[in-house]
């Protein structure tokens, strides 16, 4: 459901959305509060991540996203809003997820898709079920 309303969102407002999500210029940095809004709209996914079950094939990652946690108490604080954390699970999920999402709808916003003779949304839907159960989840 999070998914498809991030899409409709971007379809129905694809300068804003590109605004946001957008190559920025080389060298750019993005003012603090930025980092901070990034997080909350992240925030939902850590908890439709949390206890989940991943295979082995991201192990790696959920490894990486638990190190972080434990290194930057900005990071553990940002989880314990919305997920109990300290496994990575929650973490790995929510990066990922907003990794798919984020390809498959800009993809589409930006009309690399034209021509293609499939509904993206069909590409997203399978994209989420897919991680969904990459990570035991449903």
């Amino acid at each position: 459901a999070m998914g498809v309303a991030y899409r409709a969102w971007a379809l129905s407002q694809p300068q804003r959305y590109l605004l946001l999500f957008g190559s920025p210029l080389p060298g750019y940095t993005a003012p603090p509060d930025t980092l901070l809004r990034a997080r909350a709209a992240l925030g939902p996914f850590l908890s439709v991540f949390e206890g989940g079950r991943p295979r082995p094939a991201v192990a790696p990652v959920v490894q990486q996203m638990e190190a972080w946690e434990r290194r930057d108490p900005r990071v553990a604080g940002w989880v314990a809003e919305y997920a109990a954390g300290g496994d990575g699970c929650a973490v790995a999920g929510a990066v990922m997820a907003w990794t798919r999402m984020h390809g498959v709808i800009s993809l589409e916003v930006e009309g690399q898709f034209t021509g293609m003779g499939h509904d993206p949304r069909a590409l997203l839907d399978a994209e989420v079920d897919t991680l969904a159960e990459t990570f035991g989840l449903g």
